[in-house]
């Protein structure tokens, strides 16, 4: 054997020593991920399934819910490259983040993390994104919530109020058909709102409906608190309209009456508006007096066709309490209004703005009818009782108006205030990340730079502000204070020359390690460090 051959055998084998063990036992990484990293799903998986390119052993298994909070109720089991993690039964809704660090072959810790979400995305809103009533719905399902809602405000208002007419106010108990219809009307809808409410915050069809995820999705919301404060009204206005004891009668007609207010006060956009001691104080008000005044119309109708003493009787009680609680009204939903419009123009160019518009003018000329009711009318009806033709005319033309009304207050859901669209759109201004270090920098224009979804934005520079042209680039988050470990994502090359990532779900507000690996050559990498403060 020559010397040069010689020395060709050892270099031969240095570089089998050199490659083929670094082949063999090389870190393991993730192959694949059930949920995959990323989905989005309707209901809490049973598993989380890793699969990894060898035997693994799992040293720290983690699952952060959407809440932020670690779960300690979690199931970890090992079988060769196979790791699953049993759930909870359930998860709140949002994007969950299991990070994971393991053992590989080699003796060698591994971490990462995976994200799949539950019925939403963590931060993700259609607010400002309303192009039509039911844009965030579908046509067929946001008419079906719209219906539901309208529904239930009958049962609220026509329902539990014409039960408080009836059992307070009349002088004496006679039959009522219309509130018996509207509560049971209200019942109903209650059930009804509460199905596809669930159905619109996961997504799903009507034929869901056979499923429980639709119905506890919309239960962990405000909504469910809510409905179950009216539908125990309208129970206890129902239960009001049948009781024989006219005292137990007047109990549980106020009792209904105060729950209109508590109902309204649980949910919506202007009870949860700050100072919510003020806001919810004012809609509780402004239920109470709309129930007052809508539950009366009905009755005083029906009575009307019969006139008598009852009548009278019951026209002076409620004028008494109506004037003081139609203040109290006005003066609660004017203040609810202020807080609720950003500026006055957005009376006129938002479409809250312009459903209000509609609602006072409604309002001002439901105004106009009771006031000529209260001095026309009715001191007119002592000097003839018989003649209440007019009185019905007028009543009638209130409660088209009042229905109106309702309708209108009901697509409400669909348009969120401008106090709201303000405060996303303020929470979400991009955040600008600088970094920079001796082999070269990136500016990093992360949009909203707020929880949910968020694209990256990246342009590089060499550290003497020249062209930096990577030829791969691969961004690494974490957030070592909640225990995730890093997890990475490939950016994607813009025509322009820069790299840009989107739909980053970033879970959970604070600061975020960020590390950029820009690939220059296979020879020459470029590592950038800083970090990201995530707006709630």
């Amino acid at each position: 054997m020559t010397a040069s051959s010689h020395w060709l055998g050892v270099l031969l084998a240095f570089m089998l020593v050199l490659f083929v063990p670094s082949a063999a036992f090389a870190h393991a990484s993730l192959v694949k991920a059930e949920p995959a990293d990323g989905a989005m799903l309707a209901v809490t998986p049973p598993t989380v399934v890793l699969r990894f390119n060898e035997a693994v052993a799992p040293a720290v298994i983690q699952l952060i819910d959407a809440e932020g909070k670690s779960r300690p109720d979690i199931t970890v089991t090992a079988d060769d490259d196979t790791i699953r993690v049993g759930l909870p039964a359930t998860l709140p809704h949002g994007t969950q983040v299991l990070s994971y660090r393991i053992i590989s072959a080699d003796g060698h810790p591994v971490s990462g993390a995976v994200q799949f979400s539950i019925g939403r995305v963590s931060g993700a809103t259609s607010v400002g994104a309303h192009n039509g009533m039911f844009a965030d719905a579908g046509a067929s399902l946001g008419w079906a919530i719209w219906l539901s809602r309208f529904g239930v405000y009958l049962g609220l208002f026509a329902g539990i109020g014409g039960a408080f007419f009836m059992a307070v106010l009349a002088s004496a108990r006679q039959p009522a058909p219309a509130a018996l219809a509207a509560l049971g009307l209200g019942l109903a809808s209650a059930i009804a709102s509460l199905g596809v409410q669930g159905l619109d915050l996961l997504g799903l069809g009507f034929g869901d409906l056979a499923t429980s995820a639709p119905w506890r999705a919309a239960l962990a919301t405000s909504l469910g608190p809510s409905l179950g404060l009216g539908a125990a009204a309208m129970l206890a206005g129902l239960a009001a309209l049948i009781c024989r004891s006219d005292r137990l009668a007047r109990v549980l007609a106020v009792s209904g009456l105060i729950g209109v207010g508590l109902s309204l006060a649980a949910t919506g956009h202007a009870a949860h508006a700050p100072p919510q001691v003020l806001t919810r104080s004012a809609v509780f008000l402004h239920g109470i007096g709309a129930a007052y005044w809508a539950g009366a119309l009905l009755p005083l109708a029906l009575m009307a066709r019969r006139p008598g003493p009852e009548l009278l009787a019951a026209l002076s009680r409620f004028s008494r309490l109506a004037v003081p609680l139609v203040a109290v009204l006005a003066l609660s939903g004017l203040g609810l209004a202020v807080i609720q419009l950003d500026r006055p123009a957005a009376l006129i160019d938002t479409a809250y703005g312009q459903v209000l518009t509609a609602k006072l003018v409604l309002v001002a000329l439901l105004l106009a009818l009771a006031a000529f009711n209260r001095f026309r009318l009715t001191p007119a009806l002592p000097r003839a009782p018989s003649n209440t033709r007019a009185l019905i005319r007028s009543i009638g033309a209130e409660v088209v108006l009042v229905l109106a009304i309702l309708g209108l207050v009901a697509g409400w859901r669909f348009t969120p205030p401008p106090r709201v669209t303000a405060a996303v759109a303020a929470a979400r201004v991009p955040v600008n990340l600088h970094i920079h270090t001796d082999k070269g920098m990136v500016d990093i224009v992360v949009s909203p730079g707020a929880v949910g979804p968020n694209s990256f934005d990246l342009q590089f520079l060499s550290a003497d502000f020249g062209l930096l042209a990577p030829r791969d680039v691969r961004l690494t988050l974490a957030q070592s204070a909640r225990g995730i470990a890093p997890f990475m994502r490939r950016a994607t090359r813009r025509a322009d020359g820069n790299w840009e990532l989107r739909d980053m779900v970033l879970p959970f507000a604070g600061r975020w390690q960020v590390t950029v690996d820009a690939y220059v050559t296979d020879f020459d990498l470029v590592t950038l460090d800083g970090e990201l403060e995530v707006k709630p």
